[in-house]
């Protein structure tokens, strides 16, 4: 088990290396076309900036938009991003986990495959106005974020873990409980450079 982890985390880590160039952040002086149909203008300077990538929550474009479509993901505005792609994220979920391994399968949310394909497909980050903050604490779901919610681990358990987020426990956690400094009590919050 500890050798499937392994390759999945090196898998992912693959991918991002693959999917990402450094020049791909923005594009500035945008065609005419490309700022009606997805850019906004910057009155100031007279550029135009094109949304080329979206990672609301980290790991979920990497993991389940098929190459193929990057482009046309990272382009779709979250409202349409459901309808355009909730079908491919079923797909690569039923393919890539054994805890759904049919249509009656659920993770520890209660959420079946085409249910929580759905959720995952709409790329935005929730924040709850009023309430507790956090990615997933056991109670609260996808509420906001914090810096400290272990966000990997969570996707990973509401991936693999099935119903009771124990059923494939060797590929749903990342293992990494805590940032390598400790944050500040203080903005801006970060961990101070070590």
């Amino acid at each position: 088990m500890k050798t499937i982890k392994y390759i999945l985390g090196m898998a992912v880590i693959a991918s991002l290396f693959l999917n990402c160039n450094k020049d791909e952040a923005y594009e500035t002086n945008a065609t005419e076309a490309n700022f009606s149909a997805r850019g906004n203008s910057d009155p100031f300077s007279g550029n135009t900036w094109v949304q080329e990538d979206q990672m609301a929550r980290p790991a979920v474009n990497t993991v389940f938009v098929s190459s193929g479509s990057k482009d046309a993901f990272n382009v779709t505005v979250p409202s349409e991003q459901g309808a355009a792609f909730q079908q491919m994220f079923q797909n690569n979920l039923m393919a890539l986990s054994p805890a759904f391994n049919g249509p009656e399968d659920t993770n520890a949310l209660g959420l079946d495959a085409a249910t929580f394909s759905t959720v995952l497909a709409t790329d935005v980050l929730t924040v709850a106005k009023t309430g507790t903050t956090t990615f997933f604490d056991g109670v609260n779901v996808l509420t906001g974020r914090t810096l400290a919610d272990d966000v990997i681990s969570v996707e990973l358990l509401l991936i693999f873990g099935g119903e009771d987020g124990t059923e494939f426990p060797g590929l749903s956690d990342d293992n990494v409980d805590a940032n390598d400094k400790e944050f500040l009590t203080s903005f801006p919050y970060l961990a101070s450079p070590w």
